[in-house]
């Protein structure tokens, strides 16, 4: 048993290297777009709005890698609207990856089908671990240093944070389950170990927010920036992830959708807890407005820079993390 543990550890670490390669710019910077909560259904004119969001903001911020955080297709035909969707960044030649939401897989689609179409495409960092974890697409993708040092310098991490409770006598959202978390703590020790045993900065994208969102954002005494225009769902029992990452001591940020009208990033023990900007538009409940997180990486400082990019084109919330959210 103890050998079959090992070998799936070292095939996972040896997939994460064969995926799209990521790299920081000559100027020592990486950019991510975060879109999230698209809920794209192809054919329906409510949807063009979030296309044009999408490409307004690729188009203005030139990211390095965009991430879709979940509920990104939610209507018939999948493939299609799937094959839609991430043409706005094959086209732009710009990697990107995807975790699923509890939407995605409601209309005739499973998560393994999902993950075979997603991880097909072109310019696609996932690579498929259905079989080997809970959900699809838990992912560990290394980003190398500039042109002149090629060490993995930084760390983006996407988990499948599921869809609904698996627990007859537990109601509400999925959880990143307790296999995953181990499966965490295996991957951040072992860039750790390679990295002279320091933590690399490292950042987390998943769809249904952790239970501490709400725990940190009701104390008054941490710094906010953004909005809470809606009660958190995250689920109703806690996995241990946030403490798991305390321990690990590598993701400085997550970065999470599902509650459409929440934009804030809050400091709760020294990890961003972030909420993307809803990207979708009249196929779901909006805010006023749709738009995108951006979030910036300097190479070799554990450190962000993020804020909001609009559909409009106007910026808010802009901070860096963690000097504008620490208490004096």
């Amino acid at each position: 048993m103890k050998k079959i543990v090992v070998c799936c550890f070292i095939l996972l670490c040896f997939t994460a290297t064969k995926a799209q390669k990521l790299n920081f710019n000559k100027n020592g910077l990486f950019k991510i777009a975060q879109f999230t909560d698209v809920h794209y259904v192809h054919g329906n004119l409510k949807s063009d709005t979030a296309l044009l969001n999408i490409q307004r903001v690729l188009d203005t911020e030139k990211p390095d890698m965009v991430i879709f955080t979940g509920d990104a297709v939610t209507g018939r035909p999948v493939k299609t609207a799937w094959d839609a969707l991430t043409k706005l960044v094959i086209d732009r030649k710009i990697p990107f990856a995807v975790a699923l939401g509890n939407h995605d897989d409601e209309n005739g689609t499973t998560r393994f089908e999902l993950e075979k179409i997603i991880t097909s495409y072109p310019y696609n960092c996932n690579y498929p671990t259905s079989g080997q974890l809970n959900g699809v697409m838990n992912n560990v993708i290394p980003v190398y240093g500039s042109e002149k040092d090629m060490q993995v310098k930084s760390l983006i991490y996407c988990f499948d944070s599921g869809t609904y409770s698996t627990i007859s006598d537990v109601p509400g959202y999925g959880w990143i389950t307790s296999d995953v978390i181990d499966w965490y703590k295996k991957q951040s020790f072992h860039f750790t170990r390679q990295n002279n045993f320091q933590p690399l900065p490292a950042l987390a994208y998943f769809h249904i927010p952790l239970p501490e969102y709400r725990l940190a954002f009701n104390d008054e005494s941490n710094k906010r920036v953004g909005v809470r225009k809606e009660n958190e769902c995250p689920p109703d029992l806690n996995s241990g992830m946030f403490i798991a990452m305390k321990e690990m001591q590598d993701v400085m940020g997550i970065f999470a959708g599902h509650d459409h009208v929440n934009n804030y990033m809050v400091n709760y023990y020294g990890i961003a807890l972030t909420y993307g900007q809803f990207s979708g538009w009249r196929t779901t409940y909006v805010p006023e407005i749709n738009g995108a997180r951006i979030v910036q990486l300097t190479e070799g400082k554990r450190e962000f820079d993020t804020w909001i990019r609009f559909l409009d084109g106007t910026v808010k919330y802009k901070a860096t993390f963690p000097a504008d959210l620490t208490n004096n």
